[in-house]
């Protein structure tokens, strides 16, 4: 997308003014209200937003950004990706558009191709990916760990991740690697062990790949003993989850007050009962990956039941080279409407506050005072054209 909006004043002020904004989203009010201001205006001081209202309101600033008449949006925050990856897997995407299954097999070859690689090389493929994401809206990216799966390897791509971001996850839970598939919980007790205790102090949360569904993912004692590990060494709990089919993940999650459980293509009515039970004290947001399902052929989820249940859902990528090789949360947002019962408004709130519930940060995901200036400018005078022009790149992070 090409630059838009005027700058005046000096570029060296501590105060700027973001006005011409047709619509404002800021997600200030309660769950699912985008609290819309029309004709509207931002005030920025040093990285913070310090107030928000009409523009015919505005205080003055130092500095002032016109965007001309265009819709501004709180930045998406995409709550799980994978993008510290080495390879290509589009034979494998082509195979299942064939009909071919998944069930997460695939994930080895990332590994073997991900272990040969230079940091170098590791560290400017993870860079590109972030300056698509930012070129599509998104202003803070959780990143998984997972395809290194042994100590030195998952400590290293730690290390690379957090170079991109904050928000790091160890999942050294992903599969159980070639070298281990004989005994599987020996490799469960690598990574509740010496793998957990090694690279705790690179991460802010810890994950694990609870599917019994996949001859290679974990079952529900082995992703038990993995979170236990996480948690006592620190970290906060996520969990991939009924990804497959029903299973022990969503149950998992709110037994060991995961902050999410992602997936959750194949929720039962029971976890639906106990995830909206656990919902009123802080439990796991529902995190659903819309492009995933597009890319492996597998049913949509139903996100009209959860959100009626009263359950908060966030709505993210998944980026990764096996199961969905892109970063873009409007196409999330599109499948998300046309697919799985959300509306655009909806959509838009799961992409930006519910990423921001899924991590527990309350700085990101709106547009308020005290809040981050994680500000993105949509190309068009309403977020409606988010979904209404689906795969048109109409969305930018906002630099200020």
């Amino acid at each position: 997308m090409t630059t838009t909006g005027t700058t005046t004043g000096t570029t060296t002020g501590t105060t700027t003014l973001i006005t011409g904004i047709s619509e404002l989203v800021t997600n200030d009010g309660p769950d699912w209200d985008l609290g819309v201001i029309p004709g509207a205006a931002v005030l920025v001081e040093d990285g913070t937003v310090t107030w928000t209202g009409t523009a015919a309101t505005a205080p003055d600033a130092e500095r002032t950004v016109d965007v001309g008449g265009r819709a501004v949006i709180p930045g998406f925050v995409d709550s799980h990706s994978h993008i510290v990856f080495a390879g290509d897997r589009s034979a494998e995407f082509t195979a299942r558009m064939a009909g071919a299954a998944y069930d997460g097999g695939g994930i080895a070859s990332t590994v073997a191709a991900t272990r040969s690689a230079t940091d170098d090389a590791l560290r400017e493929r993870a860079r590109r990916l972030v300056g698509e994401a930012r070129a599509q809206g998104t202003t803070l990216l959780e990143v998984k760990s997972g395809y290194g799966l042994d100590t030195t390897q998952e400590k290293r791509l730690l290390g690379i991740a957090h170079e991109m971001t904050g928000e790091v996850t160890f999942l050294g839970g992903h599969v159980v690697p070639a070298g281990y598939r004989h005994d599987p919980d020996a490799y469960v007790h690598l990574v509740a062990g010496a793998m957990t205790q090694a690279c705790a102090p690179s991460a802010k949360w810890g994950d694990v790949f609870c599917e019994p569904h996949s001859p290679v993912a974990f079952d529900e004692d082995q992703s038990r003993e993995i979170l236990e590990s996480a948690r006592n060494h620190g970290l906060g709990l996520r969990v991939h989850g009924a990804q497959l089919g029903p299973g022990p993940g969503p149950r998992l999650a709110v037994e060991l007050g995961a902050a999410s459980v992602d997936h959750a293509t194949f929720l039962t009515d029971a976890d639906i009962d106990l995830l909206s039970q656990a919902a009123g004290s802080g439990g796991p947001v529902v995190t659903f990956l819309p492009v995933v399902e597009f890319s492996t052929r597998q049913p949509y989820p139903d996100a009209r039941r959860v959100i009626d249940a009263g359950i908060t859902v966030a709505v993210a990528t998944d980026c990764n080279p096996g199961t969905c090789y892109s970063n873009s949360m409007s196409m999330a947002m599109a499948i998300a409407v046309r697919e799985m019962g959300m509306t655009p408004d909806e959509a838009l709130w799961a992409a930006t506050a519910g990423g921001a519930r899924a991590l527990r940060r309350a700085d990101v995901g709106k547009i308020a005072p005290g809040s981050r200036a994680d500000l993105a400018v949509v190309d068009a005078p309403s977020r409606d054209h988010i979904v209404y022009r689906a795969g048109v790149p109409l969305v930018r992070a906002l630099d200020i």
